[in-house]
């Protein structure tokens, strides 16, 4: 794809920009990750019997005859309780024995020597020693982590802030691994950290972030979702949107309708509003447009190398902590256990440790935070577990279990730290089993849980906290909105005097009613109503639903909107298990038809590393494409493959009206591309990285070429969405063969009932054009 040919980009077409992993709710490619593909440690550990006393660094000289940072990276790392994401980085235990043997071990190892050997070093390692207060450390490095946990379990509150930023990252990530469920449960239930000037993360309060995502960024479909949201009387913390599209223009419009919402109802000191793109993304928006960002967003990792593809450093985020000096509304993360291994950058460190570090670096942002805010540092972190999938971990113990941890963890690095309880539809935890995850889960008090209208996230295709359950929750555990916004749910009448919800609970449409007073409409509230219903009904048709009233118990769905959950719930799970027909097959024009290494749908799904590398059969018929060529080697190459939803590839209107409108737009723009489609079944989205490699690995090493990677979405909305990964390098690099997610683009949600399959085709020529005009890539802010 030449610089010549796309040197001028049409105008007024709106593009997806990347997602990242990140075990965030904004991030797509964690539904396409694979096992950590750098690392050569596959598998589990044992670990032998400790002698009396023994610490792990007097068992690694035992058993190597000196220090050795693979085994002790193996020790560490088998201590955890078991999750799949662990095994694939390699330092799983072998069995209970090894975890039992590494805890003893780690029992008795002192702080002050863990300090002095980090897991693994790197900028972000650095930060975290800095940013640890050496007089609290004074008090606490004698001490061995067996005596660590019985200080923590036993004592107060207060004596365990007084030495607990004496604690670097590596040492809070090793206090999980020493207890049970019910000792993490204790802790958490004793360490709180209070958002300045709120209740929020105060013991006995448990808040809510409304996530009104839309397939289309459609502003009303965003709006809605928050009136109903309020109309269940949840969202304190932050209404917070995933964007479909990254770009400043779309970004812009979406941070309008959420400062609309808040400006209307008067609660611009009470709750922020953001829209999670790219934080580069968003401060651009601010600068551009003043006054339109509130709290900025990031996903955050815990190593250098995966930051780098989330195209961050430490530098730049702490920037724009800095760059916040003065207001009210600062930083908000999200994170989530495993995102380092999905990325190939774990190197060689456990899952539990690299979350660890997250907060760490969520720590140091915060003292920055403190030091330009004058009412105090405005930080809070969102974990998002369970969101990369069952390559991390499968059942709901482990959810829960992860969950417990997390909390711990955040605690101790004193963050008010929030969670998003979910699953993806391609794991086995089921609607009931989220549920059964969030009564195990709320004794440990987490400062907010994601909320939607349902379970079913309409863009990003996972299941979480609905606003019912935060009503069922608040009834059970006894939990409270912050206080600021519980008055406002009086004020516009969905909390009476009394405390009760009045008879508007769970009407939306009395709240967009209270809104339309609040901008001064003096129309009669029939018609009112009316305007209303018929915005409800456009919203619902373009498949984001609203929920209106309850069921038998006010925290249960309305029975029709229950039966429909569960039939997207059924149809995601038949659309998973989906494969390419042979007719489908045969009707791609000029198909190359290839096999990744699955062995079939189950090893595709358990196993998504399998989904990354071709079979013998494949690798023969690209090399037989790629000697087609001579030495005209076309710019670009088209890849189709299944992902985990076949259907969004083969249902009628997908992926025809796209291939023809692509292809003609790159024709009218000079652009040369291959004539054959490959067709890849059991293809993840690194499978189109590999292909590209091996068909560009002798291009003009200065010369772009790029793949065009069209991949079904993962299950659980209506539209059997599909997305085009867009990957253009030179020459030079396609023959270094280490493309990966750092130089992709994408185009989501497409689909005949979403963004359109053509104008998903001029979305990607624009993206395209913009990647080819920036020669491939550059950070467009700090560092």
């Amino acid at each position: 794809m030449d610089k010549e040919s796309l040197s001028h980009p049409h105008q007024g077409i709106s593009r997806r920009d990347l997602l990242v992993v990140a075990g965030t709710a904004a991030a797509t490619f964690a539904s396409y990750s694979s096992v950590a593909r750098a690392t050569s440690k596959q598998g589990k550990f044992a670990v032998g019997e400790a002698k009396p006393g023994e610490d792990i660094f007097a068992y690694i000289t035992r058993v190597k005859g000196g220090f050795d940072l693979t085994t002790y990276q193996q020790a560490i790392g088998a201590a955890n309780e078991f999750k799949e994401g662990d095994q694939a980085i390699g330092v799983a235990a072998e069995d209970e024995t090894t975890r039992k043997n590494a805890r003893a071990l780690l029992a008795n190892t002192k702080i002050r020597d863990l300090y002095r050997q980090p897991l693994f070093e790197d900028a972000l390692q650095r930060l975290i020693w800095q940013t640890t207060d050496q007089a609290q450390y004074e008090k606490i490095k004698d001490w061995t982590m067996g005596e660590l946990k019985a200080f923590l379990l036993s004592k107060p509150e207060e004596e365990i802030k007084a030495v607990m930023n004496g604690l670097t990252s590596d040492t809070i990530g090793l206090v999980p691994k020493l207890m049970s469920n019910d000792e993490l449960v204790s802790l958490s239930q004793k360490i709180f950290n209070v958002m300045p000037g709120t209740q929020m993360g105060a013991k006995g309060y448990m808040g809510a972030r409304i996530q009104p995502n839309s397939p289309t960024d459609h502003p009303d479909d965003i709006a809605w979702q928050v009136f109903d949201a309020f109309s269940y009387a949840t969202g304190d913390i932050v209404i917070g949107t995933n964007p479909v599209d990254s770009t400043v223009n779309s970004v812009v419009a979406v941070e309008r309708a959420l400062k609309d919402i808040v400006d209307t109802f008067a609660l611009g000191e009470v709750i922020p509003w953001c829209v999670l793109a790219h934080i580069d993304v968003q401060a651009e928006v601010g600068e551009r447009f003043p006054a339109t960002v509130s709290t900025m967003f990031q996903s955050l990792a815990g190593t250098d190398d995966c930051n780098k593809i989330f195209d961050i450093t430490n530098d730049k985020i702490l920037n724009y902590a800095r760059s916040k000096k003065g207001e009210r509304y600062g930083l908000y993360f999200e994170t989530g256990q495993g995102s380092e291994f999905t990325n190939g950058v774990a190197n060689g460190v456990d899952m539990m440790v690299l979350e660890s570090r997250k907060y760490g670096f969520s720590r140091a942002v915060g003292i920055e935070l403190a030091r330009v805010q004058p009412r105090g540092a405005w930080l809070h972190v969102n974990d998002v577990a369970g969101f990369i999938g069952p390559e991390v971990f499968k059942s709901r113990d482990q959810l829960v279990r992860c969950c417990l941890e997390d909390m711990v963890m955040g605690k101790l690095h004193g963050l008010t730290i929030g969670l998003d309880i979910c699953t993806t539809l391609h794991m086995t935890v089921s609607l009931e089993d989220l549920d059964w995850c969030q009564d195990q889960i709320m004794p440990a008090n987490p400062a907010y849980l994601i909320a939607l209208p349902t379970k079913n996230d309409p863009m990003l295709s996972y299941l979480t906290t609905s606003f019912q359950d935060h009503v069922r929750i608040r009834e059970k555990f006894g939990f409270k909105v912050n206080d600021a916004m519980w008055d406002f749910y009086k004020r516009i009448g969905i909390v009476g005097s009394d405390g009760r919800y009045t008879a508007n609970y769970g009407d939306p449409l009395w709240v967009y009613y209270q809104y339309r007073l609040a901008k001064g409409d003096g129309r009669p509230k029939d018609a009112i109503y009316e305007e209303g219903r018929g915005r409800m009904r456009e919203v619902e048709q373009r498949g984001v639903d609203l929920a209106t009233g309850h069921g038998e118990k006010i925290w249960d769905l309305n029975p029709a909107l229950a039966d429909k959950v569960r039939g997207l719930y059924d149809d995601a799970k038949q659309s998973l298990w989906a494969e390419l027909t042979p007719e489908f097959a045969a009707g791609v024009p000029n198909v190359v038809p290839v096999r990744t290494l699955s062995k079939d749908r189950n090893d595709f799904i358990a196993h998504p590393n399998t989904g990354e590398g071709l079979n013998s059969e494949a690798v023969a018929a690209i090399e037989t494409l790629r000697r087609s060529w001579g030495n005209d080697i076309p710019k670009g190459q088209i890849i189709i493959s299944d992902g985990l939803n076949a259907k969004a590839i083969m249902d009628d209107g997908h992926l025809a009206p796209f291939l023809e409108e692509m292809r003609r737009l790159l024709s009218e723009a000079g652009v040369p591309m291959s004539d054959k489609n490959i067709l890849v079944t059991s293809g993840r989205v690194r499978a189109g990285y590999r292909i590209g490699e091996m068909l560009f690995e002798k291009a003009d090493p200065e010369t772009l070429r790029g793949v065009l990677h069209i991949i079904g979405e993962r299950p659980g909305t209506v539209h059997h969405a599909y997305s085009v990964y867009i990957t253009v390098a030179k020459g030079k690099r396609w023959s270094e063969k280490n493309i990966d997610h750092d130089l992709t683009r994408l185009v989501s949600n497409v689909a005949d009932t979403a963004l359109p399959p053509k104008e998903a085709a001029r979305e990607t020529l624009t993206i395209i054009r913009e990647i080819v005009a920036k020669e491939v890539n550059g950070s467009r802010r700090y560092g």
